[in-house]
């Protein structure tokens, strides 16, 4: 299977959305700050120094990841990919591709948020070098119960 990735294009917005509300619906609930993410992906992550990220598979888009900058450092958030195509590496795909766009942003880590529910999330985060650290008090989602971090540098 061919995956291409490609950046986000406002014309993609419905699918980075229902990438993501997809996997959100099954294993959690679409928290407001999610919606407001989800909605406005242009003010609530491009115009603020991130990125998004689209895996497309011929004319489809099966899904996403992206950057978000916080402060000095980058948060993997927003990774989804469609149920119809789990199982084929698009996740590792994405991941090997956020950690090497972020090396080119100069961070010196990237973090990311997640549930421990997601195990096999967790195990890839992990077999990419990721290790947990504490969760910051406000963090804004509630299904979040780890912390983990990437160093870059």
């Amino acid at each position: 299977m061919n995956i291409e990735i490609i950046n986000f294009e406002s014309k993609y917005r419905d699918d980075f959305k229902n990438l993501n509300v997809e996997w959100l619906q099954k294993y959690f609930v679409v928290e407001e700050f999610d919606q407001h993410q989800l909605a406005n992906p242009e003010s609530e992550i491009l115009e603020k120094g991130g990125k998004i990220y689209l895996a497309k598979a011929g004319d489809q888009i099966v899904g996403t990841a992206s950057l978000l900058k916080e402060h000095d450092v980058y948060e993997l958030a927003k990774m989804a990919v469609t149920e119809e195509f789990k199982g084929h590496g698009i996740g590792n795909i994405l991941m090997r591709h956020c950690i090497e766009e972020a090396k080119k942003l100069g961070t010196e880590k990237v973090i990311l948020l997640s549930n421990r529910s997601l195990t096999p999330a967790i195990e890839m985060y992990k077999k990419f070098g990721f290790t947990e650290v504490p969760v910051d008090e406000e963090t804004p989602y509630e299904r979040c119960n780890i912390k983990m971090e990437l160093p870059l540098k």
